[in-house]
């Protein structure tokens, strides 16, 4: 089953927590402080890739987790950074927050974007050294990572998009004319999902056009299989309009489809069009057709059950198809990104020492400071300094 939306929740690594450490060598009995930093906390990253088709892998895996830091070290080693999350995605998803914000939208092949920070990592105490503080016997414990839940959504990216009523012939077309190979039957709604196919020039050239499920009048407003898909339609550079020409009048064949295009919005109503009149066969003359409207580039008459016209549309697709836009980076990042600020440092930090832990900053209080300390490591029966009382963790 074709999938162009799904939920996921990402949890960005946690750093590693910083050393607490001191020198322990031979003939130097004091030795100073060695504790090394931790690592920073693994990314969840998503990665735009040209060979996925849909969002079918997120209706098995939800949720995805960033690598913990490693541990700082004595010596001054530092801990490892925790595994990065590379999740692929196909060419033109997008990205909402749990408001219904655009945060960012993977609309070329290899752009990126991270959707979960990893936490930074605790630094050791030799961090802490200073003249009056020679021997600082705490450690700071490494950063949570981002947590956030998103929902992905799927716009096809195609050259040339085609349109029409059921049974109109867009599957057949699209086969004559690309190396797809839809489902064909001679009963309305044959497809049910979208198609992508290239289709080939002479001289290299190559465009990638899509096959929409069928519409019908109400689509815009819910009805029938096309308003799932019409958000496939937005991204298309030229809509091919197939029209059934031994179905009845082809000039209201083309209203009832143009009225859904201009009701759904996005643009749709104003994206430039080619009219297909198919299935000539079953007529002894081709019908008139000749809409007195800007949109349309060109009016093709054919078949797709004998190929009568075919090659000739097929070639002039390369040549009606507008230009893209000058618009997409291919410096990996994404093509569209809602600013996002970072988020702001907590206002306490936790120090791991010699016997405990130590809270600093401006301690919060009932659960959250319970969280964080479970979160970075303490167990019951542990101290805990917090300003100047001393408390076990329970």
């Amino acid at each position: 089953m074709f999938s162009d939306r799904a939920r996921i929740q990402v949890q960005a690594g946690r750093g590693g927590d910083g050393a607490l450490s001191f020198r322990r060598e031979k003939y130097v009995p004091k030795g100073g402080p060695d504790g090394g930093d931790g690592g920073r906390g693994g990314d969840v990253v998503l990665v735009a890739d040209p060979d996925l088709r849909d969002l079918s892998r997120f209706r098995r895996e939800r949720l995805f987790k960033g690598g913990r830091g490693g541990h700082g070290g004595g010596s001054g080693k530092h801990g490892a950074d925790g595994d990065r999350v590379e999740l692929a995605v196909p060419v033109g998803t997008q990205v909402f927050d749990a408001d219904g914000n655009l945060v960012v939208d993977l609309a070329h092949a290899g752009a990126q974007a991270v959707l979960g920070r990893g936490g930074p990592g605790g630094r050791g105490n030799r961090q802490f050294a200073s003249p009056t503080r020679q021997t600082p016997r705490f450690a700071e414990v490494g950063g949570a990572g981002e947590e956030a839940e998103f929902e992905l959504r799927l716009k096809l990216l195609a050259d040339a998009a085609l349109v029409g009523l059921p049974n109109a012939g867009k599957s057949s077309l699209l086969t004559r004319i690309s190396n797809a190979k839809p489902k064909i039957a001679d009963y309305p709604f044959t497809t049910l999902e979208p198609v992508l196919g290239t289709v080939d020039a002479s001289d290299g050239r190559q465009l990638v056009a899509a096959d929409v499920p069928g519409l019908i009048e109400g689509a815009s407003e819910g009805i029938g299989l096309g308003h799932d898909f019409l958000a496939h339609l937005e991204r298309a550079r030229l809509l091919v309009h197939v029209i059934d020409a031994a179905a009845g009048d082809p000039v209201e064949q083309f209203r009832t489809i143009d009225r859904e295009l201009s009701k759904y919005g996005a643009g749709l109503e104003m994206r430039p069009q080619v009219i297909v009149l198919n299935k000539l066969d079953l007529l002894p003359e081709a019908p008139a057709f000749e809409p007195a409207d800007e949109r349309i580039q060109r009016v093709f008459a054919l078949s797709c059950a004998t190929g009568a016209g075919v090659e000739e549309f097929r070639r002039a697709l390369f040549e009606l198809v507008p230009e893209p836009d000058e618009q997409r980076s291919d410096d990996g990042l994404a093509d569209f990104l809602v600013y996002r600020p970072a988020p702001k440092g907590r206002p306490f930090k936790i120090l791991r020492t010699d016997r405990g832990f130590r809270v600093t900053g401006r301690v919060p209080e009932g659960e959250e400071l319970e969280d964080a300390l479970r979160a970075a490591g303490a167990k019951t029966g542990d101290e805990v300094e917090v300003g100047d009382e001393i408390l076990e963790f329970q």
